[in-house]
């Protein structure tokens, strides 16, 4: 997505730029919304199509995943400009978590 910003010093140019940009990003969000339902339904009839354990629960787990990086790059705007140190806390706080969460099951297991 390319961010080019408007600083034309004329306010109608301005305005103009910023309406077309919101509509963009307003676009974006209620497609990533409407994506998001309809994965949250197919988890939904997955469980209630009683499928087998192993193959409901790591499909869910993959529905959620890729719920989470909608919601990260679109609700939560991490995909604009200048969300570049957030990001880096959050993904470190993910690798932290995942690495806790192998160490954990890796001293459970053996």
């Amino acid at each position: 997505m390319a961010t080019n910003q408007s600083n034309s010093g004329h306010p109608k140019v301005d305005i103009a730029y910023r309406r077309r940009k919101n509509a963009e990003d307003m676009r974006h969000q209620l497609v990533s919304f409407a994506i998001t339902l309809f994965l949250t339904l197919v988890a939904f009839f997955a469980v209630a199509a009683d499928f087998d354990a192993w193959y409901t629960v790591p499909f869910i787990l993959l529905l959620a995943v890729v719920q989470l990086i909608f919601q990260l790059y679109y609700f939560m705007h991490m995909s604009h400009k200048g969300h570049e140190a957030p990001a880096l806390f959050l993904y470190s706080g993910v690798l932290v978590g995942l690495i806790t969460v192998l160490a954990f099951t890796t001293i459970i297991w053996w």
